[in-house]
Order: structure tokens, then C-alpha cells, then sequence
């Protein structure tokens, strides 16, 4: 609805985890190369913790473009799944066709799997996003894949993603034989007040915006801080909103008028009632 009057091409602050948005602070930098190098260096069990819409799904999608052909990946979304099914949706998003469709089979087809891509000298990587959502049976079954492997190496990387509802479970007694596996941790935090001013400022510029066609000023980034408390997922909802509120009242610039427009939407008020003093 607003793009054309703000001159962009696409929606700066859809929900998607669209990589090409992903701005990279100094401590999404760093959980981003701990999980490259973990995967890179085939260190076999990584984890990367944050809170509901901290990053982590786009950062995982930014980690899977950037691998490219030298590494084979697989990406499970949803792990609330029985053992045989969680075999069945790795083994599919590997692309690969097992003869049936049992536990057995599928754990030999990935075996085999695993070996030939050892053989040409191609990792593999398997990426299982909420992991906090898997049952204790399935945690184990997932460390029993990190046996697969030769003398030399490990042949899948397992990147385990979640809240820090993970890592509370990982600290249990019933689950210290995963936890001791995993050698590469990284943890997403909160953004700061400048970096929510540069997450801002990058996703317009991707999305085209200049200057003169739209900003945030000072009072606006503030309010955005004050209501998001620095979880990009919130900063983007907010922001999404402020730039209907500033299309229906013909503002480029951005101000905490605008901010408090969208907090409106978002509860579900109209915007003429947002709109009063």
C-alpha cells in the first residue's frame, strides 16, 4: 500500500527470514561465524540460542546460502515429530529416496548417504530450527546420528537452533551425553538502541528507499526500542505499521507520533482512534 509513496521496491519489514535483510551486529557477526565454523570445520554438534524472533531462522537461512554447493544441507522447521518421522523429513529434505519407509531403511539411506558425500569430499549439514520442542526421545535420537562417522571426521554437522528454553535442557542430567557433544555455542541477544537504529536504516536501503523519500528520526527509533525491547521480530512489526500510519497522514519522516500510530494497530485499535491526541 505504501510502497510507491515512499519510492521502495519491496516491503522493508516483512516477518519472512529473507537473507537478504539480515543485518549482521557486532554479536549476530559473531553467532554467524561461530555456526560457519562449526559447520565449515565439521566440529559435529553446534547450537545457537536466542529469543523468539531475535534472528536465528534468518541467520540460519543466511548460513545455508552462503555453504553453496560444497556442503549438502537439510533444514527441519517443525521438530514436533515421532523418531521415524524426523528420520523421514531428513532424509527428504536431502532429497534422497529410501527403498521404504521404516526406521531401518532410512537410517541406512542416510548412512550411505553420508558415506558418498564423504567419499567426494562434500560436507553435510542438518539444521533443526525450534529445536527446544523435541522430546527427550528425540534429542537422543539426534545425538545417535552424530555416531555416524569415520576415524578422521564427522560426517553431518548438526546445528541444533532454539530458545534458551534449550539450553535449560541441555543442562539436565537425562540429556548431558548431547550436551557434552556440542563444542561450538553462540547466543543471540537483544539489539542495542544503535544497532536498532542501523537494523532500521539497512532494511529501508535494501527495500530502496533514500533519505528523502523516508526516515526514522531519533524520537521514533526510541519508541520503536521502548516498545520492541530490541527483538528484530517486533522492530519489524512496528516499523511495518509506522510506515502505514506515515502513508495515511503524508509524512516522509518518521516520528514517535507515528511509532505510537502503529503500537495502536498492533492492539488492535483503529487508526482513527490512534490518530487522537
Amino acid at each position: 500500500m505504501y510502497r510507491a509513496f515512499f519510492g521502495l521496491r519491496e516491503m522493508p519489514f516483512n516477518l519472512t527470514p529473507d537473507p537478504r535483510y539480515l543485518y549482521l551486529t557486532e554479536q549476530h557477526r559473531e553467532a554467524y561465524d561461530h555456526v560457519m565454523y562449526g559447520i565449515t570445520q565439521r566440529k559435529g554438534f553446534i547450537l545457537l540460542v536466542g529469543e523468539v524472533g531475535s534472528g536465528k531462522t534468518t541467520i540460519c537461512r543466511a548460513i545455508l546460502h552462503e555453504l553453496g554447493p560444497t556442503t549438502r544441507t537439510a533444514l527441519i522447521l517443525n521438530p514436533c515429530l515421532n523418531e521415524t518421522q524426523l528420520l523421514r523429513a531428513i532424509v527428504g529434505d536431502f532429497g534422497l529416496q529410501p527403498a521404504r519407509r521404516d526406521r531401518l531403511t532410512l537410517l541406512e539411506t542416510l548412512n550411505v548417504f553420508l558415506l558418498e558425500q564423504m567419499r567426494a569430499g562434500t560436507n553435510v549439514a542438518l539444521l533443526i530450527d525450534e529445536a527446544q520442542n523435541l522430546s527427550s526421545r528425540l534429542m537422543e535420537q539426534v545425538r545417535l546420528l552424530s555416531n555416524l562417522e569415520t576415524a578422521q571426521q564427522k560426517l553431518i554437522q548438526i546445528v541444533l537452533v532454539g530458545q534458551p528454553e534449550l539450553n535449560e535442557r541441555l543442562s539436565s542430567h537425562e540429556l548431558r551425553q548431547l550436551s557434552q557433544r556440542i563444542t561450538v555455542r553462540a547466543h543471540l541477544h537483544r539489539l542495542t538502541q544503535q544497532d536498532l537504529i542501523s537494523y532500521i536504516a539497512h532494511r529501508l536501503l535494501v527495500a530502496g528507499a533514500t533519505p528523502d523519500a523516508v526516515r526514522f528520526d531519533e524520537a521514533a527509533s526510541i519508541a520503536v526500542m521502548a516498545y520492541s525491547d530490541g527483538i528484530p521480530r517486533m522492530v519489524n512489526a512496528v516499523c511495518d505499521n509506522a510506515l502505514l500510519a506515515a502513508y495515511v497522514a503524508e509524512k516522509r519522516v518518521i516520528g514517535a507520533d507515528c511509532i505510537q500510530r502503529a503500537i495502536s494497530l498492533l492492539r488492535g485499535e483503529t487508526m482513527q482512534k490512534a490518530a487522537r491526541p
